[in-house]
């Protein structure tokens, strides 16, 4: 299982890279493998401002369909659009051509209580 050290996550298996005052975020590879194979991506939340834990799309796949949850409060600015076609890239990619949104961080003291790349595996493992 692939879990990166440079980026946060959070226990609803979302991950987030911070870059500047914007944050890109996807679901890990753990949650990718749990799913199974992904079939759609629905995020139309782009443009609002969402609270931390809030729903900002779904992830629907062959046997379920899942919340997909803010990491972090902030604005969504973007949707990973190459996901409408190829929404595999989640599960072939979770954390490059996978990703789902990109975020303008609202309050950057949230990014304390997300998970360390080792605190995401105990959770996992």
């Amino acid at each position: 299982m692939n879990i990166p050290s440079e980026l946060k996550y959070t226990k609803d298996h979302e991950w987030i890279k911070v870059e500047g005052n914007v944050a890109t975020v996807g679901i890990t590879d753990f949650a990718q493998g749990e799913l199974g194979d992904i079939v759609y991506v629905e995020i139309e939340t782009t443009g609002e401002t969402l609270d931390k834990e809030e729903v900002f799309g779904t992830v629907e796949a062959v046997k379920t369909v899942s919340d997909l949850f803010m990491p972090i409060s902030g604005e969504v600015l973007e949707f990973n659009a190459d996901l409408e076609a190829n929404p595999e890239s989640v599960n072939n990619d979770p954390y490059g051509a996978g990703w789902m949104i990109k975020i303008n961080i609202a309050d950057a003291s949230e990014l304390d209580a997300l998970l360390s790349a080792e605190e995401y595996a105990a959770l996992v493992s």
